[in-house]
């Protein structure tokens, strides 16, 4: 029987062998048939596979959404526009965390601006703005919060 042991495969796709296991358990690549010996056997194309799903996170894609990137790569009536279309969301998402992530860091500097580090603790001005200010920007924090729960 043909195939990779796992720690071949996983070296050849540039991932560990855990990473392997946990893409298995999430669905991304099947479990592989067992050889004479019961040593799992992967086909050459889950190198390939691993690879597409390591470039994916790469550019920020959710495990979800390379899921589904990789059902419409073996779709026969998948379009480019149904990849494309992803790839817009993904853009779409990253600008919106950009902005998220911009607005953060337009309320943290000047909050860390209002303490000169010295002194205790209990006079620091930057606890204190978080205790006092703490629902001025709950609602963006809020969304921020339950985006991250859904990737």
């Amino acid at each position: 029987m043909n195939g990779l042991t796992i720690g071949r495969m996983a070296k050849k796709a540039g991932v560990t062998i855990d990473t392997v296991r946990f893409y298995e358990r999430r669905g991304l690549i099947a479990e592989p048939p067992r050889s004479a010996a019961n040593y799992r056997l992967y086909p050459e194309e889950d190198a390939d596979r691993l690879r597409f799903i390591r470039h994916a996170k790469d550019l920020g894609f959710s495990l979800n959404e390379i899921k589904e990137l990789l059902n419409l790569r073996h779709d026969p009536a998948a379009t480019k526009a149904d990849v494309k279309h992803c790839a817009e969301a993904k853009i779409k998402d990253i600008k919106q965390k950009i902005k998220d992530l911009s607005n953060i860091l337009a309320a943290l500097e000047p909050l860390t601006a209002t303490c000169n580090g010295h002194g205790p603790v209990s006079e620091c001005p930057i606890l204190e703005a978080l205790e006092t200010d703490q629902n001025h920007h709950h609602h963006g924090g809020e969304r921020h919060d339950e985006h991250h729960a859904q990737s």
